[in-house]
């Protein structure tokens, strides 16, 4: 049976099997490598996408209960221009290093940001639980408040 949604602004049909998880149906049905597999449990966050805005882990999310909403991928932020201020961020940061887990890191931090344009340390630390295995966190968490701080940044 096809699962119709929204990809990236693009309405996509995947032949899958309901349970098959969000990861897997982006990275081997619609070859959207930017989410990444880490741990499959939902606790790294490398698979985090946008589902109908809030960041989300989508090696959790069975692709079967999806149908009909919205998902968008570091891919489709990139190409849209919605990640420009935090991209410049994390470069000025330096908040990138082995780069796995940068695009979960991007995606929740966009969605962080367009929810709370302005959060408090505290508000980024309950938004952005990814993991990084490189002990990236204060740079990422510095580029995440100068985005927020970018003149005319826009999410």
């Amino acid at each position: 049976m096809a699962i119709i949604l929204t990809v990236n602004g693009e309405s996509r049909s995947l032949d899958v099997e309901p349970e098959k998880p969000l990861l897997w149906a982006l990275r081997e049905d619609l070859h959207l490598t930017g989410p990444k597999f880490g741990c499959g449990l939902g606790q790294c966050g490398a698979c985090t996408v946008q589902l109908n805005g809030a960041a989300v882990r989508s090696c959790l999310l069975p692709v079967g209960a999806l149908a009909g909403a919205s998902v968008d991928t570091i891919e489709g932020l990139t190409r849209s221009g919605a990640l420009k201020s935090l991209q410049d961020a994390w470069i000025a940061e330096q908040a990138q290093q082995c780069g796995y887990c940068i695009p979960g890191f991007i995606v929740a931090a966009h969605s962080l940001l367009r929810q709370t344009p302005q959060p408090t340390d505290a508000e980024i630390d309950a938004a952005i639980t990814n993991i990084c295995r490189c002990g990236g966190y204060l740079r990422a968490k510095a580029a995440i408040r100068r985005a927020a701080n970018a003149t005319g940044a826009a999410l």
